[in-house]
């Protein structure tokens, strides 16, 4: 089995492994105690902080672990919000972030906070003068990733916190993707990170607090990690979680570059072995192990099922998975084709020949799909000037099916009108225009959901 997710989890690196089974002898003892065994399990975690700080690039003092990267997320924007109350209640987020951002900021919102969600281009970046245009006298945090999860684009987080900086607003950084290929660059605030995206345990994650950042921990605390994460701490999933961001730090140099090639393959191959294939992000600056496309016609759940008979483990943005029935954020922030949508995430020491199966392999499993799903084939007949397609109650990828089947019906001028009320809709038709080089017209209100219409120009 290949797998292809890191993304989400990579494998326990064999380093994270050593260091977790090593320290469980010395590492279970409450680090808080002046006893013998207290005091191992203190030295171990001390040793643990002061390596997390020289990956980080900051002082041992700011580092605080957290029983998760979610939970460092919520800490950090709850704290950071709370400490600078008295300069405001307005938060700024990019539309792109991990759903951990998010849901804080929802939080914040629901508690009488106000946000701005700046938008980001086609390729899943913000332009610096968007958070520069955002930033007001009441702002109280601005928050931006490393490197988006889902497509890969690393952003101008030196940029964007040059300008919160020269504001006086604190940036917090979710460097979950980015860390285990290097130090953020910039002059941010706050940072975190889940352990498990680099090799490490899972329940691990890192949160650091500059000095000087004004921060007000929330909820109940106690004498642990600052105050800032209460309970008793996992030693050797710590120990382990560090040892493995060291071992692949120490890799990242020349792995990276083998990764980038073996993306950039992807990158080139796919759109020549599938067609109707939309690949999406930056395809210079991004991460080096992760790439991702969108397939027209093709039900995202039903591909991954079929990748993973095949010995792929993959994951998707499609809102035609059974997790959601709307599309990925990330992919609807950036208005790209979301049906049939595939994250292809390599670890550290895939095989060449994985990739050039995996090639191999993908185009059957597509073409597979769209059979099942009855996409269309070629019409070359004309006929009336305006075709309605009624497609309410059909969820992705249908829709653009139904419409692709009539299309070639109309004669050059002429116009489809698609009735749908599937969210993905929205971004799919407009997608599927441009792909196809037909003229998106827009959207009309209907009776029942929303008509999308599409005029044929050629």
């Amino acid at each position: 089995m290949a797998y292809f997710d890191a993304a989400s989890a990579a494998p326990l690196h064999p380093v994270a492994r050593q260091a977790l089974l090593a320290s469980l002898d010395d590492g279970w003892a409450d680090p808080a105690r002046l006893h013998r065994e207290g005091r191992k399990a203190r030295m171990l975690l001390d040793a643990a902080r002061e390596a997390a700080a020289e990956a980080v690039g900051c002082r041992a003092d700011e580092v605080v672990f957290t029983s998760s990267g979610t939970r460092a997320v919520h800490t950090g924007v709850a704290g950071a919000l709370a400490g600078r109350r008295r300069v405001g209640r307005h938060l700024i987020v990019s539309a792109v972030e991990h759903s951990s951002v998010l849901h804080s900021a929802e939080a914040f919102e629901a508690e009488g906070g106000s946000v701005t969600r700046v938008t980001v281009g086609r390729a899943g970046a913000v332009d610096p003068s968007g958070y520069a245009a955002a930033l007001r006298p009441d702002t109280a945090l601005a928050c931006l990733q490393s490197a988006n999860h889902e497509v890969g684009t690393v952003q101008p987080v030196a940029e964007v916190a040059g300008a919160c900086r020269a504001a006086g607003v604190p940036l917090l950084v979710d460097a979950a993707q980015s860390l285990g290929w290097g130090p953020v660059e910039g002059d941010w605030s706050l940072l975190t990170a889940g352990a498990q995206k680099w090799g490490g345990p899972g329940g691990v994650g890192l949160l650091v607090v500059r000095k000087g950042v004004r921060f007000a921990a929330q909820g109940p605390v106690d004498e642990r990690e600052s105050g800032r994460a209460p309970g008793f701490v996992n030693i050797p999933a710590i120990v382990a979680a560090v040892a493995s961001l060291r071992a692949v730090r120490a890799e990242a140099a020349q792995e990276a570059v083998r990764l980038r090639e073996l993306t950039a393959r992807i990158r080139a191959r796919v759109p020549e072995l599938v067609a109707d294939v939309e690949v999406v992000g930056d395809a210079e600056r991004r991460l080096p192990g992760i790439v991702t496309f969108s397939c027209l016609y093709v039900d995202g759940e039903a591909l991954l099922h079929e990748l993973d008979r095949a010995g792929f483990s993959v994951s998707s943005g499609s809102s035609c998975t059974s997790s959601t029935l709307t599309p990925s954020h990330v992919l609807k922030a950036m208005g790209v084709l979301s049906e049939g949508n595939v994250r292809v995430s390599l670890p550290p020491g895939t095989a060449e020949a994985d990739v050039e199966r995996f090639l191999e392999v993908l185009p059957g499993a597509v073409a597979g799909v769209r059979e099942k799903l009855g996409a269309p084939v070629p019409v070359t007949q004309g006929g009336p000037q305006e075709l309605l397609v009624d497609s309410l109650g059909k969820r992705c990828p249908i829709p653009v099916i139904e419409l692709a089947k009539v299309f070639a019906q109309v004669p050059v001028g002429g116009t489809v009108r698609v009735l749908s009320d599937d969210e993905a809709a929205r971004l799919d038709i407009p997608a599927w225009c441009e792909m196809r080089g037909q003229e998106y017209v827009g959207e009309e209100p209907a009776e029942r959901g929303t008509a999308y219409v599409v005029r044929r120009a050629g």
